[in-house]
């Protein structure tokens, strides 16, 4: 006896070749569909204008607020409970990008590396002072580790330092692409404890005396996120505001290993937003008397590009199956990383093609996912580095110098 598989939803224009949706239960399946209509309803229609200005909609916090879709994955913070699978809280993630990889980054930031980093480096006291608020998005959090000469050797060479004063902590040093830190209410800053040269993290808060985050002017890329380079100078912080699990880069690393496989989602979203605006253009433009999707080249790139998000897929499908079982490692969610930001700087640039002239103008939308990709490309760490970390897996030699 055979049966007929579920047909995708609509308005996933087929991007959903394989049907992975159906793989969430009914309930989740609900939810992802409630925040696909929010994000096309309320976050679409205002992307493009904010992203050429190069400023945040700061009422999209409010409308945030309304949503349901904050600490979804947080056991004891989401709106709905149990907490969530990690492939909804996947699929959320690349719902956000499909829409704007900016909004997505944003809220990456606030709900991936700020509330993972208090939820797990956080003693009880400290996650029940701080994370309710930010699972309601009454305050907004940031994440500041990448300094201005240091990005991926910074597990080893960071330079913000932190010196125990009784019982106040000093930092000092410098913080570079920081998300959100122009307006956040407090941000995570990693620095390196002079004693004992482990790396540890502060909770500061804004308008901490010799706290000063300046915005990155001149973006080419997620130009909505509004990142700032922070100079620390004197910045006093009570061991109260001490992250009280984090000991070590290594604890750091376990939260990076969460927030990177969520990148490779957003790549993901970015593909398929890409793709189905590709897609629906070819569908309309005419050349020559017809539609250009019945022409051979250009549906030669619609089918590369709709295998490149199908590899994706399912291999983010298993990395949350991966999370769930608990057998999740750092090398899955580099070759996740790096394999899904690859495949996206393939599609975004088969969809720009596909526009010809009008994809590199804003009022067809893909001249933003084009750019936009660079950015996902390379933060959370570089293709080439999680090249070395997963080859270093397979091989058990370390190349990194």
């Amino acid at each position: 006896m055979t049966t007929t598989p579920p047909a995708p939803p609509d308005d996933l224009l087929g991007a959903d070749f394989y049907l992975y949706e159906a793989l969430l239960p009914d309930d989740e399946r609900k939810i992802l569909r409630k925040a696909r209509a929010f994000l096309r309803d309320e976050v679409k229609p205002m992307v493009n204008r904010y992203w050429d200005k190069g400023e945040f909609p700061m009422e999209l916090i409010e409308k945030f607020r309304g949503s349901g879709l904050t600490a979804l994955s947080y056991e004891g913070y989401g709106e709905h409970l149990p907490a969530a699978s990690h492939l909804l809280g996947g699929m959320l993630a690349m719902e956000m990008s499909r829409v704007d990889a900016s909004v997505a980054t944003f809220f990456g930031v606030h709900n991936g590396l700020s509330f993972y980093s208090i939820y797990t480096g956080g003693d009880q006291e400290q996650r029940e002072r701080w994370l309710p608020a930010m699972a309601s998005m009454e305050k907004i959090g940031a994440f500041a580790m990448t300094e201005p000469l240091g990005g991926s050797d910074v597990s080893g060479g960071m330079r913000t330092t932190a010196k125990l004063q009784g019982d106040t902590w000093v930092l000092n040093g410098a913080k570079r692409w920081i998300g959100n830190a122009t307006f956040a209410d407090h941000v995570v800053v990693w620095a390196r404890d002079v004693d004992d040269n482990q790396v540890k993290g502060f909770i500061v808060e804004k308008g901490t005396p010799g706290f000063m985050p300046v915005k990155i002017e001149g973006k080419i890329a997620l130009r909505i996120v509004q990142n700032a380079e922070i100079a620390l100078n004197d910045v006093r912080v009570p061991e109260a505001n001490r992250l009280q699990n984090i000991n070590s880069f290594r604890d750091v690393a376990e939260i990076l290993r969460f927030t990177r496989s969520g990148v490779a989602w957003q790549a993901l979203g970015v593909m398929i937003g890409a793709y189905e605006l590709a897609l629906a253009y070819a569908k309309e433009r005419q050349q020559f008397g017809r539609p250009i999707a019945g022409f051979q080249m250009v549906q030669d790139l619609l089918v590369k590009s709709l295998g490149d998000i199908t590899a994706s897929w399912g291999m983010l499908v298993q990395l949350a199956r991966l999370q769930d079982q608990g057998i999740f490692r750092d090398d899955h969610s580099a070759l996740a990383k790096g394999f899904t930001t690859s495949r996206m700087r393939e599609v975004v640039a088969f969809s720009r093609e596909i526009f010809g002239g009008n994809g590199i103008v804003l009022d067809y939308d893909i001249a933003r996912f084009f750019a936009d990709a660079e950015a996902l490309y390379s933060y959370e760490g570089t293709r080439q580095m999680q090249t070395l970390i997963v080859g270093k897996s397979i091989t058990g030699q370390s190349a990194f110098v």
